[in-house]
């Protein structure tokens, strides 16, 4: 009905509605308007940020790839593996935005076919050569905080998805390099939810 009209319109349609605010606190605090918030809140998909799923990050990359490469008529092909490792241990602050970003920016400077790590901005670079000289790196935290279950999960997902990434998805040679057993690699992987197949680049 609109404003000040009598007439009831019948509408058929869908909301789909994003945010990265607590809603629910904010209702709670008077932030939000309540009655709205019942309204979109029917079907919740909670999306972890890009620094908790880095599995996704090289079937990301490679989407970005090929759409940029083809949108600015580029042979870009591939992505290096040392740029594929920086972009995996990168915590991308701005998500998946990002990391489309860097690729684009990427893209618009290659002159060769395959994407090297001297493309990648600044601040995926520094921090990769920092993590050379230090070692692993913790994830980044967040101002808001982290649980520490959290962050020492986001950690062992870097150490293995690393491992997996140097030989190839090769479960049993992963779990050699990280000193485990295949049984105990496998588990791990399930418990962190990380696929072996979706960490080698096509």
């Amino acid at each position: 009905m609109r404003l000040g009209g009598l007439d009831t319109i019948k509408v058929d349609v869908r909301i789909i509605a994003a945010t990265n605010a607590e809603l629910e606190s904010m209702v709670q605090q008077g932030g939000f308007r309540e009655d709205l918030y019942y309204r979109l809140n029917v079907i919740t998909v909670s999306l972890p940020p890009l620094r908790r799923r880095s599995e996704d990050i090289p079937l990301l990359a490679q989407h970005f790839l090929a759409h940029y490469a083809r949108e600015n008529e580029k042979e870009l092909r591939e992505i290096s593996p040392r740029a594929m490792e920086l972009l995996i241990d990168y915590p991308w602050p701005g998500n998946v935005r990002e990391l489309e970003n860097a690729i684009e920016r990427a893209v618009v400077l290659s002159t060769g076919e395959v994407l090297t790590e001297a493309l990648l901005p600044a601040s995926v670079r520094q921090r990769g050569e920092a993590a050379a000289a230090s070692g692993f790196l913790p994830p980044a935290l967040p101002s808001n905080g982290i649980s520490f279950k959290d962050a020492v999960s986001q950690y062992e997902r870097q150490i293995i998805i690393r491992a997996l990434q140097s030989c190839g998805g090769v479960q049993k040679r992963a779990a050699e390099l990280l000193q485990v057993k295949p049984t105990t690699l496998h588990e791990m992987m399930k418990r962190l939810n990380i696929s072996s197949e979706s960490l080698v680049p096509s």
